[in-house]
């Protein structure tokens, strides 16, 4: 059954093949305040957050004619834990464009109820509402299905190619390509995640985006052709190989045929890594944390503050003990310092000569005569007599 477009939480939606519809399920509690989703392992599983929804969460606007457009933004965790599952992404370009979640559970989720505590602002208001999410993971017989192929869209984002109108295209196109019986979209991913780079505001370029889908049946000739030899030839010298179904795809789609990748799970062979030794530090896998308990015995830090402080006030004394000891006591150190007094005094009392001596100045630095006056320069000049103005040659005319 196809829901309306409030209600279909889980998408590929009714653009999608008939089998896909059968393992996506969605149901809306009567109290609008959880949502039970069940999507099956190995496949794409998506959940649009619309902003029309929340937004009769919140209050009517105090005025009629108010604008309806308030800017909504979501944050999504797992309950009890600050962030989402590993599996599950999250987007939303901007606030006033509805969020998505999307992913691909694996096996290991089977059976395990996932609650995804979504919260909604509203950057006007500042109101908040809060809805859970019970993610349901089912089992099937038929995934994973056996031939994998992941495409590399340049012209899509991931939020546009998560749009169950777009995605329906691309699987309607890859079926046309591929001829299989069931297919189904396994994940997506987009470039930023793998690596790539944030494209310029030029041009209407976009991220990138890496699609994988599931078939049931080998890959078509047209998807092996990207493995001839002269195709591999042409991907290295960075030229686009010449695909013949590729004009199947270009009308919507750009694809870069040199980063397809086709992966045959039956003939993947199995690596097993032995895990290295835990050392005593690190907690076992599945252990919790447990703290000590809170009837801790009191501990008296008072005698390590004294030995603290004791013990390097003991060793500076001692150093000034012998230092004393030897400066004041010992014959060479009483030397020392009467030599010491001895340099001082003398300095001293040379310095109180200096300063009351009168010396005649030589004759070479002395002028003949004052230029402007012409008085006669006395050979002796006496202390306060003053000499820094005066030039130490005269030009005599």
């Amino acid at each position: 059954v196809c829901l309306p477009r409030r209600l279909r939480l889980s998408l590929p939606g009714c653009a999608l093949t008939g089998n896909q519809h059968r393992h996506m399920i969605t149901i809306l509690s009567k109290s609008h305040a959880e949502r039970n989703v069940y999507p099956s392992a190995g496949v794409l599983f998506v959940h649009v957050l619309e902003r029309e929804y929340f937004k009769g969460e919140f209050p009517l606007y105090p005025k009629s004619g108010d604008a309806t457009n308030d800017p909504i933004t979501f944050n999504t965790n797992l309950m009890g834990y600050p962030d989402r599952p590993g599996w599950l992404r999250y987007i939303q370009r901007t606030p006033n464009s509805d969020g998505v979640l999307y992913g691909s559970p694996t096996s290991e989720h089977v059976g395990k109820a996932t609650i995804i505590e979504i919260t909604a602002y509203n950057r006007r208001t500042f109101e908040t509402a809060r809805n859970n999410l019970v993610i349901n993971v089912m089992a099937t017989e038929e995934f994973p299905l056996p031939y994998q192929a992941e495409f590399y869209i340049k012209n899509m984002n991931v939020e546009e190619m998560l749009a169950s109108e777009v995605l329906g295209d691309f699987l309607g196109a890859v079926k046309n390509v591929w001829q299989p019986e069931r297919l189904n979209a396994i994940n997506i991913t987009s470039a930023l995640d793998r690596g790539g780079r944030v494209p310029l505001p030029i041009n209407n370029l976009k991220e990138g985006v890496y699609v994988m889908v599931g078939a049931d049946v080998p890959f078509s000739s047209c998807l092996r052709e990207v493995e001839s030899p002269h195709n591999q030839l042409r991907c290295s010298q960075e030229m686009e190989p010449v695909i013949s179904c590729d004009k199947k795809f270009r009308a919507q789609f750009h694809i870069d045929w040199c980063k397809i990748s086709l992966v045959d799970i039956n003939k993947v062979i199995p690596v097993y890594v032995k895990r290295p030794e835990l050392g005593p530090g690190v907690l076992p896998e599945f252990g919790d944390y447990n703290p000590p308990s809170e009837s801790l015995k009191s501990r008296d830090y008072f005698t390590d503050f004294i030995v603290t402080l004791a013990v390097p006030s003991a060793v500076a004394l001692a150093l000034l003990s012998m230092l004393g000891y030897t400066m004041c006591c010992r014959r060479e150190g009483v030397i020392q310092l009467v030599h010491h007094s001895s340099i001082q005094k003398s300095t001293k009392e040379m310095r109180n000569m200096s300063k009351n001596r009168e010396i005649s100045w030589p004759l070479s630095t002395l002028p003949v005569f004052n230029p402007v006056s012409g008085e006669v320069v006395p050979p002796i000049h006496p202390d306060t007599y003053e000499t820094t103005s005066m030039p130490l040659m005269q030009t005599q005319t």
